[in-house]
């Protein structure tokens, strides 16, 4: 499906022309796994800005405001220094720039671990003050109270197991998860929690294929796969990683441009005609009238 655009003349920017579509709401998105089997896989990418949620939002089921946008927007080290107006002034452009996608925002690292009170104060200013459906946060079994107390609430929450990047200082680093048995029962038992108490989906990121098809098979709700199986109940990443916006990328992230190098050229293009006055030409530039 494309989008068509029309030119808003008091901000010269592109804004979508209203399509006959309703949103997607968080009841649909649950119920597109029945009785274990999801037969379309969902899609999901990440979202910062408005144009980006513009061009995603036709054909994704889901925009994440992931705080990955510690690291792709503002050159952070890791997720953990993100915080709340960050996430709520991102999602409330991705929620301007969309109109079919659920919109998903990340509770950034200590907006929501203390208890589930303080989660819930949290996912209520971020509801409110971008329009988005529904909050993610990280971590298993030791959540699903939060969850709990969340979805009973009227906040919809998708969880997070596996690898879980605002527990890198614990985990010791973003290596893949669930090599030990130990280690994968943990990891389908925190998925299981997390479905129990109430999560519409579950993101699992970085495991072994085994352990993903392993939780896929053993909740009731999605799984949005990053690293993990094609066999999972839907798919994510980070759309700048995926675009080949950074020569870096984690080994699960498959490059479908290069749109950085796309960019390089362009730019050198333009400080060339610049240098030589070619730019700006007469097609660019405001002449007398007769």
């Amino acid at each position: 499906m494309s989008t068509t655009f029309q030119l808003d003349t008091s901000t010269s920017r592109a804004n979508p022309t209203p399509q006959p579509m309703k949103r997607l709401t968080v009841p649909r998105i649950r119920a597109r796994k029945v009785d274990g089997v999801t037969e379309e896989p969902l899609v999901m990418l990440t979202a910062y800005t408005a144009r980006q949620a513009q061009l995603l939002d036709a054909h994704c089921d889901l925009l994440l405001v992931g705080d990955s946008l510690g690291q792709v927007i503002y050159g952070l080290p890791s997720t953990i220094p993100v915080t709340m107006e960050m996430m709520a002034n991102h999602g409330a452009a991705v929620v301007r720039g969309s109109y079919h996608a659920v919109v998903v925002i990340d509770m950034p690292f200590g907006s929501y671990e203390a208890s589930p009170e303080q989660a819930f104060e949290s996912a209520a200013r971020l509801l409110k003050e971008t329009g988005a459906a529904a909050v993610k946060l990280e971590g298993g079994a030791a959540m699903a109270p939060t969850v709990e107390f969340l979805a009973s609430r009227g906040i919809p929450v998708m969880g997070h197991v596996g690898l879980t990047p605002q527990a890198v200082n614990v985990l010791g680093g973003y290596a893949a998860r669930g090599r030990s048995d130990a280690e994968a029962g943990k990891i389908v038992s925190d998925a299981k929690a997390l479905d129990e108490a109430g999560a519409f989906a579950v993101v699992v990121e970085g495991v072994v294929e085994p352990i993903a098809i392993a939780v896929t098979e053993a909740v009731s709700c999605p799984t949005i796969g990053i690293g993990a199986s094609a066999k999972c109940d839907g798919q994510v990443l980070v759309t700048d990683d995926m675009l080949g916006m950074f020569e870096r990328v984690p080994r699960f992230v498959k490059r479908y441009e290069n749109i950085a190098e796309i960019i390089e050229k362009t730019v050198a293009t333009y400080a060339g005609e610049v240098r030589a006055r070619s730019f700006p030409g007469e097609e660019q530039t405001y002449q007398p009238k007769d």
